[in-house]
């Protein structure tokens, strides 16, 4: 059913479009055609760049008739192999739809094309004087319509939650062709199963996100960070709940020190602290002016300190430093890239995290292969992200072969906890034979059978999840 576009097809797709919206160059389908996983090469066989609801029906109808697979595009800033398009798929890219179509002052909701990027909107807020919450390191690339896609989390789920809770309306063109408008941007609606829930989250499978209402809130107090040397991963959930009861936390977050090390030789930096294994970064808004805010934090260290919590330890003096600081947490992920991670973006409950940790790296030093292990993540929230760096005299599909049957073990780690396989990232291509860890069986069939209803003719993002 799924086939790579005949020249025939091609000629219909180029008579739908005008010609500089559709590209069949071997630099697009490289560029478009994958995103940040990079352990799949891409394949698609066409590059398609909508700029309005009409076209994307349009793309739909042409997909439906020929029975050609799509795959939505974004800011390709995933790393599950969601926008990955590797078995001769029209890739949909998103990125000409990006305008912030209207602004609702009154109940502060943004409406938005899908490719707007997420810095954007954030942005856009800032200039009504309210603030747009969800934020991660690729703020700077990712679209709106990926992060409702993926549900995508970030630095601050703590505080403000998943992109779900920011989403009040979508509007939809499903695999079956069919033009939906969810819930509208209405703060409440009782009106029987709220189908918006089931494309937020749903990586493309059911239909194409081609607009969306987004709300925005009040901007925090100013924030100030505090970076904090610990001794191990148990001793993270005390300083958490210290500081939860004591300063109005907005974002949690720790790194081992292989992962600090890694950013300092990467952006060139000074260690900020005396060396430890963990560190965990605290993000509080400061309610009170500069010097009491100062004091306060002051006094939070001073009692960890006495406990034996932390060894050492930096409060940020300015906005400026509060930047410095988390580059150490947010240069992570750029700083590893060149040496192709092998990801799990894990979850517990928070407060198994740490036992987590310690299990899963048990199961990695019963390996007898020498690989370099990084961890991160989001500590508040349960989310840890491991990352197991490729030596460098290993070809990428020898180092994948090694890491499938360790990653199926860590698996067996994460259902026993009852965690999930994908906190943030998605399920895509490479966490698909995960899902079972995480998910019963009728609760896998249920969603085959969703798709069923929105996709007939399984031609939205196929293979992907299921």
């Amino acid at each position: 059913m799924i086939q790579v576009l005949a020249d025939a097809q091609r000629q219909r797709l180029e008579r739908v479009f005008e010609s500089d919206q559709v590209s069949f160059a071997e630099a697009d389908f490289v560029f478009y055609g994958q995103d940040w996983s990079r352990f799949i090469p891409p394949n698609p066989s066409a590059i398609v760049f909508p700029t309005s609801l009409a076209e994307v029906e349009l793309l739909v109808e042409f997909a439906r008739a020929e029975r050609i697979a799509l795959v939505p595009s974004g800011g390709r800033t995933g790393l599950s192999g969601g926008a990955t398009a590797a078995s001769g798929e029209v890739v949909v890219s998103f990125e000409r739809l990006n305008r912030i179509l209207d602004f609702d002052a009154k109940t502060r909701q943004v409406k938005v094309e899908p490719g707007v990027i997420t810095q954007q909107l954030q942005q856009f807020a800032a200039t009504q004087s309210l603030y747009y919450p969800v934020d991660f390191a690729s703020a700077g690339a990712s679209q709106i319509g990926g992060n409702i896609a993926t549900n995508a989390g970030g630095i601050k789920v703590l505080r403000y939650g998943l992109t779900r809770d920011w989403v009040s309306g979508l509007e939809v063109v499903t695999g079956a062709g069919e033009t939906l408008s969810l819930n509208k941007g209405l703060t409440k609606n009782a009106t029987g199963l709220d189908l918006r829930h089931l494309f937020i989250g749903s990586e493309g499978i059911l239909g194409l996100i081609t607009g969306a209402w987004m709300k925005v809130t009040d901007a925090p107090a100013p924030l100030r960070v505090m970076l904090l040397a610990i001794p191990d991963m148990a001793t993270a959930l005390s300083v958490l709940a210290v500081c939860q009861a004591q300063l109005a936390l907005t974002a949690f977050e720790f790194f081992s020190h292989k992962a600090l090390v890694e950013v300092s030789n990467h952006r060139r930096l000074a260690k900020p602290l005396s060396e430890a294994p963990y560190y965990v970064l605290c993000e509080y808004e400061q309610i009170k002016g500069d010097a009491e805010g100062l004091k306060q934090a002051e006094a939070v260290y001073l009692e960890l300190a006495e406990a034996g919590a932390v060894s050492d330890g930096v409060i940020a003096q300015s906005f400026s430093d509060n930047a410095r600081l988390w580059t150490y947490r947010e240069g992570i992920s750029e700083a590893i890239t060149p040496k192709t991670p092998y990801k799990h973006d894990l979850s517990v409950r928070v407060s198994q995290a740490p036992d987590f940790l310690n299990a899963v790296s048990d199961v990695i030093k019963r390996v007898d292969l020498p690989f370099e292990v990084i961890w991160f993540g989001h500590i508040g929230d349960g989310n840890v992200h491991l990352n197991i760096l490729r030596p460098e005299d290993w070809s990428i599909s020898e180092f994948e072969a090694a890491c499938l049957p360790l990653g199926a073990r860590i698996m067996q780690v994460v259902e026993r906890f009852g965690g999930s396989v994908s906190a943030e990232h998605g399920v895509g291509l490479l966490k698909r034979d995960y899902l079972s860890h995480s998910r019963a069986p009728e609760e896998i069939q249920a969603m085959k059978a969703i798709k069923g209803v929105f996709d007939p003719l399984n031609i939205m993002n196929p293979g992907k999840i299921l």
